[in-house]
């Protein structure tokens, strides 16, 4: 094989894989948090409610290698979200949220889920349809299923501009 061949194949494998590891709508939601849990296989339902910048229940406990079926409501009176992931993930996830914020997306206690499609250039979109995490507006209620393969830095979190900040967030705590 030539020169050229080898970098053309090395190239197109670094790009294959930047592009897995990207995930969706962003920047690898969930990298080094898990991976995505079959409901057939949580050992438990854990239910966290959302109120107006903080979560019930603020931590949870896990063991490494379990699924856990997460039953989230938003019980506040504002767009909330349950992200599932290490905080450099989440500090990275809140400008993609400052972007749906700017954009319409979200607006205050709704979505306008027609814009959420709409392209951001770069091949994004603004889904936010990711398995680690949902976006929800007040009243709603969704699942993450979630399996937490490795110890680590984890936490959930909401990523609206500004909940964050105000103390939306909680950690998972390893047993």
């Amino acid at each position: 094989m030539n020169a050229s061949k080898v970098f053309l194949v090395a190239a197109s494998m670094s790009m294959s894989a930047a592009a897995i590891a990207a995930g969706a709508h962003g920047g690898g939601h969930g990298a080094g948090s898990g991976e995505p849990g079959k409901a057939s296989e949580a050992a438990r339902t854990i239910t966290v409610e959302m109120y107006d910048n903080y979560y019930e229940p603020e931590e949870v406990s896990v063991e490494t290698g379990e699924t856990v079926r997460f039953v989230v409501k938003n019980e506040g009176s504002l767009v909330h979200e349950f992200n599932i992931g290490t905080p450099s993930m989440h500090e990275g996830h809140q400008k993609e949220m400052m972007m749906m914020v700017e954009h319409g997306v979200i607006q205050g206690g709704k979505l306008n889920h027609d814009m959420m499609s709409m392209d951001m250039g770069n091949g994004k979109t603004m889904k936010h349809d990711d398995p680690n995490s949902v976006l929800l507006e007040p009243g709603q209620s969704k699942e993450v299923v979630w399996k937490f393969t490795e110890k680590g830095d984890i936490e959930f979190a909401c990523n609206v501009p500004g909940h964050y900040q105000a103390g939306m967030y909680g950690d998972v705590n390893f047993e």
